[in-house]
């Protein structure tokens, strides 16, 4: 084969050759896979039985069919994701680097040159993947569990197939920017009582509030009854009134009445980061503040805060077991179980102490969503540095 001068024919491979994942990654990635499975499920099993005797009294008194109880259980374990991979990926750093350390393989490979970092990368990467796919899970899966695990709760404590309305809700229609207030809707799920839509300035100087006592929906359109219109200009100052007349204004597009309801009163955990950013805008539009707005904020944060913290459990997990291999077999998978337990007890104490002050308007809402994170990771970087050097 003619090659030009100073240029290297690229390698043949042998027939049939298939790329092979590195002999140590793949020993580490064993290693780690037994205990993350068993911390996993076992953090999944703690939720589970958690939630059981939370919900044990309406369960036993409504008599509901075991069906519904399995059901109600089996979509509520979603929501418990975000912290259940963490906690299994500190269970199996800890423990799956503390066997390393104890037979003496780490000084080993880093008596042979490979640096501590390198060993460390298969779990690394492995934390990496697990804060996506835990982020994916509470993003796609979890807010629609959480939702089929209500509805199921409705279900045996009031003998209904249908969802209760929560009153008193807002809704954006991201396409028009109008923000839709009810008050309340009626059992037949078509009447909506004390109706308010907020709508923004587009081709007028003025702002325009249409509100009325009773709302009718019929297909997709919201039939507003004796609807009175205010125009207000930019100052806020009210530039006219209109004469109560029926109006009619389209959802959401795309939205049925049932949509459109449950959408609205649906809890911080049903719903995705785009519908709570949805929400977060409209509330800021009407002038709504104070710890509900503050609220929807941190959690919004910690759709992607929780799942980051899997990353972070390993980047601390590393080196402290490194040096808690040296304590021998048994010492050392008694103090990764410990160590395990506590590390999430004080993360989870200062999420609950950071989210606190959140929403109490004393530090700013994403800041406490994420400080958390920043602490421990700060701390398991500094550990990290110690022992690579």
């Amino acid at each position: 084969m003619a090659t030009f001068p100073g240029v290297r024919a690229a390698p043949v491979l042998p027939t049939g050759f298939r790329p092979r994942f590195p002999i140590m990654d793949s020993y580490i990635l064993r290693e780690l896979a037994a205990p993350f499975a068993f911390a996993f499920g076992a953090y999944l099993l703690f939720w589970f039985v958690n939630i059981f005797f939370l919900a044990a009294d309406y369960i036993i008194n409504a008599h509901a069919p075991p069906f519904l109880i399995l059901r109600f259980l089996f979509f509520r374990v979603p929501q418990s994701t975000p912290l259940a991979f963490p906690f299994a990926c500190l269970f199996a750093s800890l423990l799956a680097f503390g066997r390393l350390a104890q037979d003496n393989e780490i000084n080993a490979l880093r008596t042979a040159g490979i640096t501590f970092l390198r060993i460390s990368r298969t779990p690394l990467v492995l934390g990496l993947a697990m804060f996506a796919l835990s982020y994916y899970i509470n993003e796609t899966v979890a807010p629609k569990a959480v939702e089929l695990s209500t509805r199921t709760f409705y279900q045996i404590v009031y003998h209904t197939a249908d969802l209760p309305v929560i009153p008193q809700f807002f809704r954006k229609d991201d396409t028009t920017g109008r923000v839709f207030y009810v008050g309340n809707v009626e059992n037949d799920h078509h009447t909506m009582d004390n109706v308010m839509i907020f709508e923004p300035a587009t081709t007028t100087p003025f702002r325009q509030v249409t509100n009325a006592e009773k709302a009718i929906v019929d297909g997709q359109t919201l039939h507003l009854i004796k609807a009175r219109v205010t125009r207000f200009k930019r100052t806020g100052e009210v530039d006219g009134f209109a004469v109560q007349k029926d109006v009619d204004v389209g959802l959401p597009v795309g939205e049925t009445i049932d949509q459109f309801i449950n959408t609205a009163s649906n809890d911080p955990y049903t719903t995705n980061s785009k519908q709570l950013s949805g929400q977060i805008s409209a509330m800021q539009a009407t002038g709504q503040g104070g710890q509900a707005l503050d609220q929807l904020k941190i959690t919004l944060a910690q759709k992607l805060a929780f799942p980051f913290a899997s990353f972070v459990a390993v980047l601390l997990a590393l080196p402290l077991a490194s040096q808690v291999g040296r304590k021998g077999r048994n010492m050392g998978v008694a103090l990764g179980i410990a160590l395990s337990v506590l590390l999430l007890f004080v993360y989870y104490l200062m999420m609950s102490a950071f989210a606190a002050l959140g929403k109490n308007g004393a530090m700013n809402p994403y800041l406490a969503a994420w400080l958390p994170n920043a602490i421990m990771g700060s701390i398991g970087a500094a550990l990290f540095w110690r022992v690579e050097h």
